[in-house]
């Protein structure tokens, strides 16, 4: 019962009034009460600091600023390997494998379309139709920078408007078409080995999703709008492991690969935490690429 009634307020609950809200409250540089929000939270969610390149809570000039923290250098070690995919983010994996049939799974039994979630557009989703997929659920607890799992050519962006439901296990098992009904920001890219999107989701109280190249892309106040970067000159190229986006306050990002490039770790199973920077897969050889095509290990 409970659970129901935590779905049902989703509903119900005005999401763009109160992350707006939340938004204020995180950028505020009032001592006594960024302090306390940090404290509280950090406390609340047991928040790990000993990692961070700057531990001391109060340090922070706002509640942002501790929830983008920046880690040290030595936190998060790149998993050697040329051909290595790198997981983006930390966190939990919600679900990852094959794209199939314009279809991605969201939980055990609830599908969504690619199509939808990459803002409609059906010659862009054939792109990846083929491919695989991950799904990483990034808990309040966790860093909320997200990096590159392969270096790439940034292609274009797509802000997508919609609604901010939760993106919890809870959520993701109770509401269909979840990560296609929120707002998010789609980042496309061109790898050597093929097309690459990160997927940056937003949920309930995210009060807004950066990039490393544009700043704050969301909340935004138009519709869909589609920003080509293809003949952006200098050319935005990102390497591996560097950082492309960050969350203000926590969310999920989706890493799609297209058909033929990638073969997903046989470990990346819905429940697993992972580590932004460990090994997540591996590309497929371009003289075993499609008898390989998508196949799990």
């Amino acid at each position: 019962m409970k659970d129901k009634l935590f779905i049902w307020m989703q509903f119900l609950l005005p999401h763009h009034l109160l992350s707006r809200t939340v938004a204020v409250l995180a950028q505020c540089r009032i001592g006594w009460v960024k302090n306390a929000f940090i404290g509280w939270f950090a406390r609340r969610y047991q928040v790990d600091m000993s990692q961070a390149a700057e531990p001391e809570l109060r340090a922070y000039s706002c509640f942002n600023d501790f929830f983008t923290r920046e880690l040290r250098p030595d936190a998060r070690p790149l998993a050697p390997g040329r051909d290595t995919i790198l997981c983006p983010a930390d966190g939990m994996v919600s679900q990852a494998g094959p794209i199939e049939d314009d279809q991605l799974l969201q939980a055990k039994g609830r599908y969504y379309s690619v199509q939808t979630l990459l803002g409609g557009d059906a010659c862009l989703a054939e792109e990846f139709q083929g491919g695989n997929f991950a799904t990483i659920y990034l808990s309040p607890k966790d860093y909320h920078r997200v990096h590159m799992p392969l270096g790439a050519r940034l292609r274009e962006t797509i802000y997508v408007p919609g609604q901010l439901f939760s993106v919890n296990q809870l959520t993701s098992e109770r509401v269909d078409n979840l990560f296609a009904r929120n707002e998010r920001l789609v980042c496309l890219f061109d790898t050597d080995h093929g097309p690459m999107a990160l997927v940056l989701v937003g949920a309930m109280i995210v009060a807004g999703i950066d990039t490393v190249w544009a700043g704050q892309a969301a909340p935004a106040a138009h519709g869909l709008l589609s920003t080509p970067y293809g003949d952006h000159t200098p050319a935005i190229e990102l390497a591996p492991g560097s950082e492309m986006g960050r969350f203000r306050l926590g969310s999920t990002v989706i890493a799609l690969f297209g058909p033929g490039m990638s073969r997903l770790s046989g470990t990346l199973q819905a429940g697993k935490t992972v580590y932004m920077g460990e090994s997540i897969g591996n590309i497929v050889s371009n003289l075993n690429c499609m008898e390989s095509k998508n196949e799990q290990i």
